[in-house]
């Protein structure tokens, strides 16, 4: 290059240095570099002169101050003709390219890299991508050099926009809302875009009653709820005629255990759940319904004491809102699998007011309560009416189970598609003891193919959902109550709802077969109170 290299600047000797600074008469008669190829400029005298005046100055005062051989650098302002002298600017005069010739084994100093051509379109905005093509030609010239030439094509496409008719439609709600119907129905909608959002979401599928999270279930700092969002909400449920107070039903955040005994965990899962009770009392809402909690490093004695005392705490510093225990499906060191947990947990809640119990179906068949048909449901309640009492139950949770019977696995299934079967739900729909509670679907929406794979949704990011699976379930619950059970229009819709259910129920009881086999197995070798890992499985689809 014209510039002098780095590696040269390397080599300078200590004593080349030194001869610089103090001034050495064939440094003051050296001259400039100049780049490659260009004529060296003849200074005349009076030129010169003044060109060297500054730097013998400066050497000059760097030479004053050398003192017990340290050198001390000087600070001197740096001025544009002294630059100019050191470091001469490169000439202005345009370089021949020299092309790189393939045929030539060596790459002498100053050649060129290949010609590349970019040709790419400025990225437009709100466009989305969906090919990219990149050609890559080369020619070689009549001097014999090669050129390579690259041109990459993006083939773009906008993001149509939805129509106004399109926007009406999907406004539409999906199914008319049964009003006046003996048993609340709805399903546990979105509230993305805020809470007030749930109410319109709850109406698109003809629901008369929802389940909504208040904020982010997953995450421990969410921000606050605003003034104007509670008001839509408020004013959302007085237009389409919800009851805030008795069907609405908020569940509250995974991340919750209030029967961990840890002090800052403790304090850090109140703080989450003392949050979504202010939240409900701000948005009219009187029930909370949450997950129990699990054993840690205790015993379950002290665990349901701790969960009790965090629960009195809470309905000190609120007025009204009633929290409701859920039962689960899991054993070993999760809480509400049983009866006893939820009994034991009321009995140390000082205001029993302020407690009840939200009974899941698929959680309760899960952990052993049967439910699959009248008989069944009928001796469940009684279970539950002897051991917690029914008048603390003032919520449902809808959902057919994946998993067999006694699993201990939480698997929601489609309403008659799992091993509770439809005759559970119609015998729950003809249930006076569940007539005027909420009663709320938590049942997939997720759309899969033909074969079982999971349809992506238009980002092509999640699994496509269709909202419209709960409201067609919402009617056919509805259309449930008062038919017969042995009428032929029921045996047929039990028919095709087991059987599209069939191969995912035998995929989730085969392996229970296997875990169980696996669990006997070992049995021998286990020592005495040694937790059974089966026992505390957390399943993909738990609710």
């Amino acid at each position: 290059m014209a510039r002098r290299s780095a590696k040269a600047a390397a080599e300078e000797t200590p004593k080349d240095s030194s001869a610089r600074l103090n001034g050495s008469k064939s440094d003051d008669k050296a001259e400039p570099s100049t780049p490659r190829g260009q004529k060296r400029k003849r200074l005349g005298a009076n030129e010169g002169a003044s060109d060297s005046t500054p730097i013998k100055q400066e050497e000059h005062e760097a030479k004053s101050n050398v003192t017990n051989g340290t050198t001390r650098s000087p600070r001197r302002k740096a001025t544009k003709q002294s630059e100019a002298a050191i470091s001469p600017p490169r000439s202005s005069r345009q370089r021949k390219t020299v092309k790189y010739n393939e045929d030539s084994g060596s790459d002498p100093e100053g050649l060129a890299p290949p010609a590349v051509k970019h040709e790419q379109p400025e990225p437009a905005r709100a466009v989305k991508k969906v090919k990219v093509e990149v050609e890559i030609e080369a020619h070689t010239t009549p001097s014999g050099d090669k050129i390579v030439t690259q041109t990459t094509t993006t083939t773009t496409t906008k993001r149509p926009r939805k129509s106004k008719a399109e926007k009406e439609a999907e406004a539409m709600p999906l199914a008319a809302r049964t009003a006046g119907h003996r048993f609340v129905l709805g399903a546990h909608v979105s509230a993305a875009g805020g809470v007030d959002k749930a109410v319109n979401n709850a109406v698109h599928i003809g629901a008369n009653s929802f389940a909504l999270f208040l904020k982010s279930q997953r995450k421990w700092a969410n921000p606050p709820l605003e003034d104007g969002t509670a008001s839509l909400f408020q004013a959302h449920c007085k237009h389409h005629d919800f009851a805030a107070g008795k069907h609405v039903v908020p569940h509250g955040s995974y991340l919750v255990n209030l029967a961990h005994t840890d002090p800052t965990r403790t304090e850090q899962a109140y703080g989450a759940f003392i949050d979504d009770l202010k939240r409900c009392e701000r948005l009219g809402i009187g029930l909370y319904n949450f997950h129990p909690g699990n054993v840690q490093g205790v015993s379950r004695k002290e665990a349901i004491a701790h969960l009790a005392k965090n629960l009195n705490r809470a309905h000190r510093e609120t007025k009204s809102v009633v929290t409701l225990l859920e039962n689960m499906a899991a054993g070993g060191n999760v809480l509400g699998s049983t009866f006893e947990d939820l009994a034991d947990t009321i009995a140390l809640v000082e205001d029993k007011s302020r407690i009840g119990v939200c009974l899941d179906t698929c959680h309760a068949f899960a952990a052993g309560y049967d439910l699959r048909n009248k008989d069944a449901i009928n001796q469940t309640l009684e279970k539950l009416d002897h051991i917690v009492g029914l008048k603390y139950l003032r919520a449902l949770h809808l959902n057919d189970s994946k998993a067999p019977f006694d699993s201990r696995r939480d698997l929601h299934a489609n309403i008659g598609t799992g091993f509770l079967g439809l005759r559970a739900f119609h015998g729950i729909m003809n249930d006076s003891r569940f007539e005027g509670l909420p009663i709320v679907l938590e049942t997939p929406i997720e759309v899969y193919d033909d074969e079982g794979n999971p349809v992506k949704d238009d980002k092509g990011k999640d699994t496509k959902e269709d909202r419209g699976i709960w409201a067609r379930e919402i009617k056919m619950l509805e259309g449930l109550h008062g038919m017969d059970v042995e009428s032929k229009e029921f045996r047929e819709l039990e028919e095709t709802l087991a059987a599209r259910g069939q191969k995912e129920r035998a995929r989730v009881q085969d392996q229970v077969d296997r875990r169980v086999e696996k669990a006997n197995s070992k049995s021998k070798g286990t020592k005495k109170g040694k937790k059974q890992k089966d026992d505390n499985t957390s399943d993909e689809d738990s609710e």
